[in-house]
């Protein structure tokens, strides 16, 4: 049903890619990626994960090595299944970029009772850790809806 799966967040370089890799890990099979709603407004397009996101990722063993945050597109909202944001305002922002793409889009934390997992940039490493258990325990919960 859902093959490809996008993961949505501001800048590309924090949530969503701690995300993507979890759902990578745990959907071999299927093609998942993420990408920013404002990674080029934020000047982070081609950027590496944030230092802090890849420790904390890697701390719990999933590297974020190789990843370049990309800005979010109308082409790349119309060529996967399902849109998984961070936040509730990201709804909009995506369907201002790709107003086709508005039923597909749900929150990543969806499944855990959390309707906004907060963004940690700029912020302590307890921020990152908090953000990151919220991001597993989501990406854990869609693996049992998928």
């Amino acid at each position: 049903m859902f093959n490809k799966i996008l993961v949505v967040c501001v800048g590309n370089i924090c949530r969503s890619p701690s995300g993507e890799r979890i759902l990578q890990a745990k959907f071999p099979n299927k093609q998942i990626t993420s990408a920013g709603i404002a990674t080029v407004k934020s000047g982070l397009a081609g950027q590496a994960a944030n230092k802090m996101a890849a420790e904390v990722a890697l701390a719990h063993g999933y590297s974020l090595d190789g990843h370049q945050a990309q800005q979010l597109t109308s082409e790349l909202c119309c060529d996967y299944d399902l849109i998984l944001v961070m936040e509730k305002g990201h709804i909009d922002a995506v369907s201002s970029i790709a107003p086709e793409a508005r039923g597909k889009i749900m929150l990543f934390g969806q499944w855990i009772g959390q309707q906004d997992i907060p963004d940690p940039y700029r912020q302590s490493k307890e921020a990152f850790d908090h953000a990151y258990e919220l991001i597993e325990n989501a990406a854990v919960a869609w693996a049992k809806k998928i």
